[in-house]
């Protein structure tokens, strides 16, 4: 049997962060004695994210969104909706399959209620796990705005940073030729750079769009040359 990957260097915070996450969307209730603990469900997701088909969809990058919504946390409507979802919103990930997003919110759908989670908010986490296949909240989704917001600040990082992301997307889909690669990676990108906005929030615009569509132009021109 494969030895079990070492806890990730930051596996305390997320305990601590899933724990609260699950509070707050409890809303003060006490949990239920004869659902299972929290940890449990901590424990599993945490696996998933360290699955090893990842190479950028990996708990480094769970723990970055986590991150990200706390800065945008004031623009947030629910925001222990919007922390739950940003847990599962790449929890189901397989690189060559395209309901990886349905998944992962099906998950949640399983899972929250068995945790006491209501039916309304669970209702909003998968929503909004499902907006992330298209990154495109509508106007006044504060909740969307903040999730899809966090979810594409890598694309704001410095060149270096960027330059990391970009190398581990393309091993994630290292089953794909390369010419067929890059078609369909500078496909994204154009699509990105041809929305109005790229982030939503008020900080997002501010801070990560100039940065963000410098870089996608980088990559861009580079996959084109």
């Amino acid at each position: 049997m494969a030895a079990a990957p070492p806890p990730h260097p930051a596996h305390d915070e997320l305990l601590r962060r899933w724990a609260e996450a699950v509070r707050d969307a409890l809303d003060g209730r006490p949990a239920d004695p004869d659902a299972p603990p929290a940890e449990r469900y901590a424990d599993d997701l945490l696996r998933r994210w360290a699955e090893p088909q990842r190479r950028y969809h990996t708990t480094d990058h769970l723990l970055a969104v986590l991150r990200r919504v706390d800065e945008l946390a004031d623009h947030a409507g629910d925001l222990a909706a919007v922390r739950l979802a940003a847990w599962f919103h790449d929890a189901v990930y397989l690189p060559d399959r395209d309901t990886n997003e349905e998944r992962s919110a099906r998950l949640a759908e399983r899972a929250l209620p068995e945790l006491g989670v209501g039916p309304d908010r669970t209702a909003e986490v998968a929503r909004l796990v499902r907006l992330t296949v298209t990154h495109d909240p509508a106007p006044g989704d504060r909740d969307g705005e903040v999730l899809c917001d966090a979810d594409l600040a890598v694309l704001a990082g410095g060149p270096q940073a960027y330059a990391a992301y970009a190398a581990a997307v393309r091993e994630e889909y290292g089953f794909v030729p390369e010419d067929a690669f890059r078609e369909g990676r500078a496909a994204v990108l154009r699509q990105l750079l041809a929305l109005p906005r790229l982030f939503r929030t008020p900080y997002g615009a501010a801070h990560w769009e100039p940065a963000a569509r410098r870089n996608l132009a980088v990559e861009l021109g580079l996959l084109d040359a």
